[in-house]
Order: structure tokens, then C-alpha cells, then sequence
């Protein structure tokens, strides 16, 4: 910090704001010109409210030694985001890109809580949306005693889309999820983007036995239209809440300095006793096999000609099943989210049925042939939760790149999740292998009470009033 405030000082400008509290001097603020400000906090207070202007360009915002993109308001406040603190007075939080005269310097509040009881505008009642914030794909889901832990691509500082962590939420029904802390954070090798996540139940990595394993890519801009992705893992010892960097990250770079080389899946093959990862690299899959869930060793790839292609795989699932409830015929699903290249536009979900060895996949039918999970557009970066058994639930994001910046939102938080879904594969009238997703059985929870409803009709251009005051399910 000393060496970045050198050679400023002398044309500094200290401004000395209240807090929330009604308290005097617990924020100040050195200009130092080039669009660059300190703001000291004198408090012991766990966060600084910022004030977001969602049309303006971001600024830069730190604590330590990774910025924060964050739209902060010149003109008028959209809504504030709070900004974690250390928890100890003395905090200097550097500000870069903003204008001295913008009005988010007089609006800077500090506190030790966040109100979010403003944000339910257009807010889903059961499916599952951050507390506040920008929410993409569902990340890491496992189930460990007794909970589903649902982790996701979150922006805390805006709702839109940046500053990619892994949010968090748990549940014990897959219907009534409580938001958690942040578990992993973007860290100076950049945004936190897609993974997945194991339970270790033999201590293969030597974290500790039980221990949740996150696998993640991390990735960040080299130079204009450049990027470096590569493959990390993190540890929780605490049942999900929190995560600890394993310290030789990156556990796998492309070989070949491929740059679109991301969203790793990994699960336990048991026929061969060894861990496997599959990465989406470009338009194909990456499979990887190891025993201790840190060394990796390239075995194979699929995909390359399979389905429309205009853009790279990603966020892969690779599922084992069942054909027609008969386990002794069983099926491996390759799970493909792909954007653009959906039938009706934007970001989509397909899957592709075959055979795996433990090395290698098969798949049953001709590139050309596209199996769609859903022919909804708002159903994307579809994943499963690990460690359940014989039953197989899905998650996907419910929204489309085509415009998911753009979906209305009183600003406090966007985007949600489609309902969970189980996942089976059975044999169709033509013979083909295709998968069902039918709402998991606990949703039966949210009915209420049952009504008949006689004869009606539809019309043209009309529909008869029948019912109103909730959701139904027919």
C-alpha cells in the first residue's frame, strides 16, 4: 500500500465522510489524482456499502491485492452492494477509475449489516435466486450429510455479469435453500469460474478424509481478446462453508496453450479405482484420470464434428444410467451445454449417449444427431450433484446468453435457477436412448390444496379466467 500512495501525496485532497450510524469520521477519503482514491475506514465494521449506478463504466475497487470491477454511481445510486472489510479499523480500500466528483464519494456508508428485505421485486418464489447480486451457472453440487450444496457463478458486487466467485447455498429438500457466505473467491489468478466438486471419502488428495474437493478454472484476460485458463482444486474441511486454495494450483494447463480450456468435472470411476476430469476444450472434451486428485494424466477426448458447433463446449457433466430402470444395461450420458447453437437461439443444453472404458467415450449415434435436455431457451450449463446414489439431479440456469444481462430486475440481484430435476434414460417408441427430466418428488411439498376445475375454453386470441393467486401445477 505504502508503495502505491508514493509520488501522490502532495496533491492529495482529504475528504472526511459520516457513516449510516449517525458517527462522524469514519471514512476518509485521499484524491490523489488520476482518478485514483484511498478511503481509510476508522471503524471495526465488517462492511462498506457501495453505491452502484448499473449504466456507468467500472471502476476498480480493492482491499489487498485483487480489484474488484465495480460500477460505481456518478449520476444516481441503482442500489448498493456491500463490501467485505477485515473486520479490524484501519482498512485502506483503493478506488481507481472513478471521478472525484461522483456521487458515490458522498454516499459511502459503512456497516455490520446488509438489508436485503428491498430486493423481492420480480423475484421467483421457489426457485432458487442469490440473496443479492448476479447468478450464472450452478457450480459444485454435491450432497453431504444430509445437504445439497448448490454453489454458483456470483458476482457480489453487481447484477450483472463479473468478478466471478463461487456463491452458496444449502438445502435439506432441494426446495428451501439458505444463502451462505461466499465459499471461493476471485483471487489474484483471476475469476473463479465453473468446476465441480467430490466428496473424498478415502483421503486421496491428504486433506483429510470426508473432506469436500472443489475443482474450478481459473481464468483472466492475457491481453485484448486473449485469455489463460487453467485448472484449480480447494479444499473444505467444514462441511462446504469454506475453502482453502491448494497451494500447487494450477493442477492441469493445456498442453497445447489451448485458450478456451475450462469448466472441470470430476467423479470417481470405479471399475478402475482412479479419479476422472473432463475439461470442455474448445469444441471438444478432455478426459484426464488420478489417483490423488492433484496429478493429472491426459487419456483421451471426445466431441470434435458432434452437434452445432459455432462456439466451444462447456460446463460438462458425464453421468452413468441406467437404460429403462434395467442395471445391468447401463448408459454414459456426455452432458453438453453450448452457446450460441440451440435450435431457438443463444445457450442451450444437449446430450449424447455411448459407452466409456475408463479411458475413452463412444458415442452410440452419428455427429449429426442432437439430442435437446430441453426445448425451453431459459435452460443452460445444466449440472448434476455428486454423492447421491442411485438418484441422478440436475440443475441448470435458468436464462439464455442472448440476454440474460437484460432480463428485468429492480438491479439488487439477477437471474435464478430452474427447479432440480431427476434424471433417467429410457428406451422411446423409435428405439432411441433419451433422457427424461422430470421435478424431483420433493417439490410435492409446495402443494396445497387440490381443486377441480371443470370445462372451459380456449380460444383464438383469448383465454377463459379460471384461477389466480399462485402458481399451479396441472
Amino acid at each position: 500500500m505504502n508503495q502505491l500512495l508514493t509520488g501522490c501525496l502532495m496533491s492529495a485532497t482529504l475528504v472526511t465522510l459520516g457513516a449510516c450510524t449517525g458517527q462522524e469520521k469514519l471514512i476518509h477519503l485521499t484524491h490523489q489524482g488520476d482518478s485514483l482514491t484511498v478511503a481509510h475506514i476508522e471503524t471495526n465494521a465488517k462492511y462498506l456499502l457501495l453505491p452502484i449506478e448499473e449504466k456507468e463504466a467500472e471502476a476498480q475497487v480493492m482491499l489487498g491485492d485483487v480489484p474488484m470491477d465495480v460500477r460505481l454511481a456518478v449520476g444516481k445510486i441503482d442500489y448498493t452492494v456491500p463490501f467485505p472489510l477485515s473486520g479490524k479499523s484501519g482498512d485502506s480500500i483503493v478506488i481507481r477509475g472513478l471521478a472525484a466528483n461522483a456521487l458515490a464519494w458522498e454516499n459511502l456508508q459503512v456497516a455490520d449489516t446488509f438489508d436485503i428485505t428491498n430486493r423481492e421485486i420480480f423475484r421467483p418464489v421457489y426457485h432458487h435466486t442469490p440473496a443479492y447480486g448476479w447468478m450464472n451457472d450452478a457450480n459444485g453440487l454435491v450432497f453431504k450429510d444430509g445437504e445439497y450444496h448448490l454453489y454458483f457463478q456470483y458476482n457480489p458486487y453487481g447484477s450483472v455479469w463479473g468478478n466471478m466467485h463461487w456463491g452458496h447455498s444449502v438445502s435439506r429438500d432441494l426446495v428451501h435453500w439458505q444463502h451462505l457466505p461466499v465459499a471461493i473467491e476471485r483471487d489474484t489468478m483471476g475469476h473463479i469460474f465453473s468446476g465441480s466438486c467430490v466428496v473424498d471419502a478415502r483421503n486421496d488428495a491428504g486433506t483429510g478424509t470426508n473432506n469436500i474437493i472443489a475443482f474450478y478454472t481459473s481464468h483472466r484476460s492475457t491481453q485484448p481478446g486473449h485469455q489463460r485458463q487453467v485448472q484449480c482444486m480447494a479444499y473444505s474441511s467444514d462441511n462446504g462453508r469454506t475453502f482453502t486454495k491448494y497451494e500447487g494450483n494450477p493442477i492441469i494447463t493445456p498442453f497445447d496453450g489451448l485458450e478456451n480450456f475450462r469448466d472441470p468435472k470430476v467423479f470417481w470411476y470405479a471399475p478402475q479405482e482412479k479419479w476422472v476430469m473432463i475439461v470442455s476444450a474448445d469444441k471438444n472434451m478432455r478426459f484426464y484420470e488420478s489417483r490423488n486428485l492433484k496429478d493429472w494424466t491426459y487419456m483421451s477426448e471426445w466431441g470434435e464434428g458432434y452437434g452445432p458447433q459455432p462456439n466451444q463446449f462447456e460446463c460438462p457433466d458425464f453421468i452413468q444410467l441406467p437404460v429403462d430402470g434395467d442395471k445391468q444395461r447401463m448408459k454414459w450420458v456426455m452432458i453438453v451445454n453450448i452457446n450460441p447453437g440451440f435450435v431457438y437461439g443463444g445457450s442451450g443444453t444437449m446430450y449424447f449417449v455411448g459407452d466409456f472404458d475408463g479411458h475413452r467415450f463412444t458415442c452410440d449415434t452419428k455427429p449429426d444427431c442432437v439430442k435437446w435436455l430441453d426445448w425451453g431457451k431459459d435452460h443452460y450449463a445444466t449440472v448434476c450433484f455428486s454423492n447421491t446414489g442411485d438418484r441422478t439431479i440436475a440443475v441448470p440456469w435458468m436464462s439464455n446468453w442472448q440476454y440474460a444481462n437484460l432480463t428485468p430486475s429492480k438491479g439488487q440481484y439477477r437471474s435464478a435457477n430452474a427447479l432440480p430435476r431427476e434424471l433417467n434414460l429410457y428406451t422411446a417408441a423409435d428405439g432411441q436412448l433419451l433422457l427424461s427430466a422430470a421435478p424431483v418428488k420433493e417439490l410435492s411439498s409446495l402443494r396445497g390444496k387440490e381443486e377441480k376445475i371443470g370445462d372451459f375454453n380456449l380460444g383464438e386470441k383469448s383465454v377463459e379466467h379460471v384461477a389466480d393467486n399462485g402458481a399451479f401445477e396441472l
